[in-house]
């Protein structure tokens, strides 16, 4: 089966291998790629709320391509980042932290960051989200804001990575949608 024949699958991990190959592609974008964390010879980085996290992931012929992952418990890693981040926002929302987007290099596609965010976007609506927050890196800001995500606070220093606080509202997302679109989209990578 050739590349364009391959069928993309997006789902939540839920593996002993999937977990391990999401630790390997961690390693990839955020040690060697965006450099926030520092080398080890394992070629291996496990989150530190990798207990707490959803992971959305991108699956062809059984290998994660793609990856972003979910956490709902406070503190989030923003927290840490920002003092007194509630002050932001209104206290009647139910928010969640986006982190870990990742997308092996030679995959990046719009239809692959497509299919994840729309099953990530589903499964915030079923948790019952209604606020996404992300530290974008900041060389990737105007992706985020075609996105739909909104900037604010200071831009923080991670390593050697610049990250700039956004948020998005949920409201506008529904189940149905997500799910016709993934039910739609799951096609041929035709890497567009």
């Amino acid at each position: 089966m050739s590349k364009l024949d391959s069928k993309l699958q997006f789902k939540i991990a839920s593996t002993d291998e999937e977990f391990d190959q999401i630790n390997k592609l961690n390693y990839k974008t955020f040690v060697e790629e965006i450099k926030q964390h520092p080398q080890n010879p394992k070629k291996y980085l496990v989150d530190k709320f990798h207990a707490e996290n959803t992971y959305i992931i991108c699956l062809e012929n059984k290998q994660v391509i793609a990856m972003v992952s979910l956490r709902g418990n406070r503190p989030f890693s923003l927290d840490q980042k920002i003092p007194d981040l509630d002050s932001f926002f209104s206290n009647k929302f139910n928010p969640c932290e986006i982190r870990l987007l990742s997308i092996e290099n030679n995959r990046r596609s719009g239809r692959i960051l497509q299919g994840l965010l729309t099953k990530l976007a589903l499964v915030c609506v079923k948790k019952g989200f209604d606020i996404a927050l992300i530290s974008g890196i900041a060389t990737q800001e105007k992706l985020y804001r075609r996105l739909g995500f909104i900037p604010f606070g200071n831009p923080v220093k991670s390593g050697h990575a610049t990250y700039q606080p956004m948020y998005k509202k949920l409201e506008d997302l529904t189940s149905e949608w997500a799910e016709k679109f993934l039910k739609d989209a799951i096609v041929k990578d035709t890497n567009e």
